[in-house]
């Protein structure tokens, strides 16, 4: 699922929410019917997993080393790693095309192969729910419909729940299903020809786009 919206619309302040890194004002955010805010910390970092717009560390950590991060929560202190983890970072690695990179610390990596190396942290945690902010920044065309394929991929054959807040319209359109935010709230929620119409996408980004059908896609142009 692609979430949508313009600047300041509360994308990332949903994803945050449904992270339970904030509270919401009103309502709840549930997983199972569980209230996520009634989870210990541990508990939700097995089921959900985060890729946020920027990540850094404190220390040089190698790419090995921030993938093999995203097994933290399913190990107990002071636990070893078990065939199952290493097995799930080496997936992880391998999804993201990451094998050359492996040695290299995450703060000698481009823009792009540093996205690359977070998502797949991320996809190293076998979580039940996964919520990308902007997956996509800083990677080459190539990369990002590599990016959302294999997540999708993933979605489908594990049966994981992925939500991904997306600035890119046509990314958006490779979706099954696409929310639309403006101004905090929900304006259209619904397949990609649906919700992203011509007339959602002009009241909620403005005149001075084109909506069109392409191969049986949508497909959104300037002018």
């Amino acid at each position: 699922m692609a979430l949508v919206g313009p600047n300041g619309a509360g994308k990332s302040t949903l994803l945050r929410a449904l992270a339970g890194l904030i509270r919401p004002t009103a309502g709840a955010a549930t997983l199972d019917g569980i209230d996520i805010a009634t989870l210990s910390r541990a508990a939700l970092a097995a089921r959900v997993a985060v890729v946020p717009q920027a990540f850094d560390t404190l220390f040089p950590f190698t790419v090995r080393e921030i993938v093999t991060l995203g097994r933290t929560a399913r190990l107990g202190l002071f636990a070893r790693p078990t065939a199952r983890d290493v097995a799930a970072v080496a997936r992880a690695i391998d999804e993201q095309d990451l094998a050359p990179l492996l040695d290299r610390r995450l703060d000698a990596l481009s823009g792009g192969e540093r996205q690359r190396v977070v998502v797949a942290m991320a996809l190293a945690q076998e979580s039940d729910v996964l919520l990308l902010d902007e997956p996509t920044a800083h990677l080459d065309p190539q990369h990002q419909l590599g990016t959302l394929r294999r997540v999708a991929a993933l979605a489908r054959a594990r049966g994981v729940v992925v939500l991904a807040v997306l600035h890119d319209l046509n990314l958006a359109t490779l979706a099954d299903r696409v929310v639309v935010l403006d101004a905090g709230r929900v304006v259209a929620d619904g397949p990609p020809a649906t919700a992203l119409a011509a007339a959602v996408v002009t009241r909620v980004f403005g005149p001075g786009l084109t909506i069109a059908q392409l191969s049986g896609r949508t497909v959104i142009l300037p002018g």
